[in-house]
């Protein structure tokens, strides 16, 4: 068994703490002042120790309230939603992604009003983590995208989602300083992204030029590196999918597009369970991310 106190004293607790005051939990609980005070002395005996500084019409939480709060906050935001996915008309359809959060916050979210306009039925809930998921394990994931790479279980069916150039990209006035493109690349700031399956030690070799010895900034996630770039830190070797909106604003440009050696990758990949593939939800969300042109 769950081992925590009645749900009951959660409820008013979590109330009484949010709104700082036994009354106005009692109006939004539809109870009195003197049950939510109650119940919380309840769970304060359950816990051993004050959850409030009563003061003159007023409480305030303690540190430990506090925390409290803001864990329940979350668990409560969740039992919301599932509650609401119940109640949601017959017709509807919950598909639960998850997603690398680089990809969901360049790629996949500005293109989710789409999806949503042609598929209304379906309600999404969009998840990330930089690890790739195991989805026998995960059962409450229906389609995952993965970067660099996806876990290889049985029952799981993974595609690609297509080839992407990985190319140098920097903010256009870097441009300006009137280097040539390959003597800019030697004396210019170079941002790593740690998670690149192309690293620029791998792109120097490929162009025949010799990688600077010098400390580089590094970020763990493409967005990171890419916002870095924008902002004018130095030149960032990543993804033209990743990067497709700032390219298109002219935030970035390409680096020596017509004398480097463009690097191409199948870098996302997309999972689910083979057993569910035609699964109404599933079969659309994932036709609508795999369609022609849609990789571009």
């Amino acid at each position: 068994m769950r081992k925590f106190p009645n749900f009951v004293l959660l409820r008013a607790f979590e109330a009484a703490a949010r709104l700082q005051s036994f009354a106005l939990a009692a109006n939004e609980l539809c109870l009195t002042p003197s049950a939510i005070s109650h119940q919380v002395k309840e769970l304060e005996v359950y816990f051993g120790r004050p959850l409030f500084i009563r003061r003159n019409r007023r409480i305030e939480p303690t540190p430990e309230a506090v925390r409290l709060l803001e864990s329940l906050s979350r668990v409560f935001d969740v039992i919301e939603s599932a509650c609401g996915e119940v109640s949601l008309a017959p017709s509807a359809q919950v598909l639960a992604v998850h997603s690398a959060p680089s990809f969901a916050v360049k790629w996949l979210a500005p293109r989710l009003p789409g999806f949503a306009r042609e598929h209304a039925e379906v309600t999404l809930r969009l998840s990330t983590g930089a690890e790739p998921l195991d989805l026998n394990r995960a059962r409450e994931i229906d389609l995952a995208i993965s970067y660099a790479s996806a876990l290889d279980r049985p029952g799981v069916l993974t595609v690609p989602l297509g080839k992407e150039a990985l190319i140098p990209m920097c903010a256009p006035a870097l441009l300006l300083t009137g280097m040539a493109p390959e003597e800019l690349v030697s004396h210019a700031t170079l941002i790593d992204t740690s998670l690149s399956r192309i690293k620029w030690r791998d792109w120097f070799a490929a162009n025949g030029l010799v990688l600077p010895d010098r400390p580089r900034p590094s970020f763990d996630r493409a967005a990171l590196a890419i916002q870095a770039a924008v902002d004018g830190m130095g030149i960032v070797l990543e993804s033209v999918r990743l990067a497709e909106r700032e390219l298109a604003r002219g935030e970035l440009v390409e680096l020596g597009a017509d004398r480097f050696e463009r690097f191409e990758r199948e870098t996302h990949f997309v999972s689910c369970r083979a057993n569910e593939v035609n699964r109404s939800a599933l079969s659309a969300f994932r036709s609508w991310l795999l369609e022609p042109g849609q990789m571009a």
